[in-house]
């Protein structure tokens, strides 16, 4: 391993609360640009910020998403001012470096109508296991928690009386998320039959638990749950995710006239600004709308003058 990514990557675990799946990318990131460098004679703590428009330039040229490119830099930089307030080095060269620019992409949406069909179909399932995809369905839908925040909750995050979920989030931080009627009752039918599940002790804390090495569901395993569904539910499988159902959750509720803020609250968002993507969603929707129906926007323009109400 390079010098200096061990130490950083320790140094995000234990100070930002990153999680193994952020660590995994990054060290993944960095050690694609440290590759990059040894090819042409270089190595990752010397690099310059040359050295670094030169891979970003690469990735482009090779056709990968602004997105990921985005995200490699993100890793380049955070290393690099690892380096620089550790003291490895002398100057920051990510810091030189503009970022990449990305169109804003708005989530996939599913309506209302799409979610209770998903969710009529996890209930025609036969047995504990259409009992526990209908508790995984109303939870997501209820809270709009993250996949890896819903599968990895202990069953300590459930209250007494079930009205209420304590999620730890990103960063280890935690938040409070309300739970509605119907995923009360979801819950309370996986509950009764969710002892069947605990084939270890070790597993008996998560409310999800699985024989995988965790003890409880992946964020994989849930995301092909819900593709397996979405047939049954007469919704084609690419456009079913577990994060759909989170902007779902969201999508909805701005619709509906939810403030801003209690919507960033309840999904665990940092800024506002990520929240406000939903009002957007919310705006192009509208448009689409006044485009397919409004007849100012469907009437042809006639060049006829007796036909815009003019007289000779």
């Amino acid at each position: 391993m390079t010098p200096g990514i061990d130490a950083f990557l320790e140094m995000m675990a234990a100070e930002r609360g990153a999680s193994r799946h952020t660590l995994d990318a990054y060290r993944r990131d960095l050690a694609d640009f440290a590759a990059f460098l040894v090819r042409r004679g270089g190595s990752l703590p010397e690099a310059t910020a040359e050295m670094i428009r030169d891979y970003l330039a690469a990735l482009a040229e090779v056709g990968l998403r602004a997105s990921t490119t985005a995200r490699r830099l993100a890793a380049i930089r955070q290393y690099f001012k690892f380096l620089y307030l550790e003291g490895r080095r002398p100057d920051d060269p990510s810091a030189q470096i503009d970022r990449p620019r990305q169109g804003r992409r708005l989530p996939k949406l599913l309506e209302v109508e799409e979610i209770e069909a998903l969710i009529a179909a996890a209930r025609a399932r036969d047995g504990s296991d259409g009992v526990r995809l209908t508790a995984l369905l109303e939870l997501f839908y209820a809270t709009g928690m993250r996949v890896s925040e819903l599968a990895g909750l202990p069953l300590s995050a459930v209250t007494g009386d079930r009205t209420v979920l304590t999620v730890r989030g990103k960063g280890s931080k935690e938040r409070m998320v309300p739970v509605g009627r119907a995923a009360q009752e979801a819950l309370a039918a996986w509950l009764a039959v969710r002892p069947t599940y605990v084939v270890e002790p070790s597993r008996a804390r998560w409310l999800f638990p699985s024989r995988g090495r965790g003890g409880h569901l992946t964020r994989q395993r849930v995301a092909q749950l819900l593709k397996a569904l979405a047939p049954e539910a007469g919704i084609d499988q690419a456009r079913i995710s577990p994060h759909v159902l989170r902007h779902a959750f969201a999508s909805h509720l701005v619709a509906n006239g939810a403030d801003l803020r209690a919507v960033q609250t309840m999904l665990g968002h940092a800024d506002i600004a990520t929240t406000q993507i939903y009002t957007h969603v919310q705006a192009e929707r509208l448009a689409a709308v006044v485009a397919q129906h409004h007849p100012l926007a469907v009437r042809p323009v006639s060049s006829d003058p007796s036909e815009k109400g003019e007289s000779a």
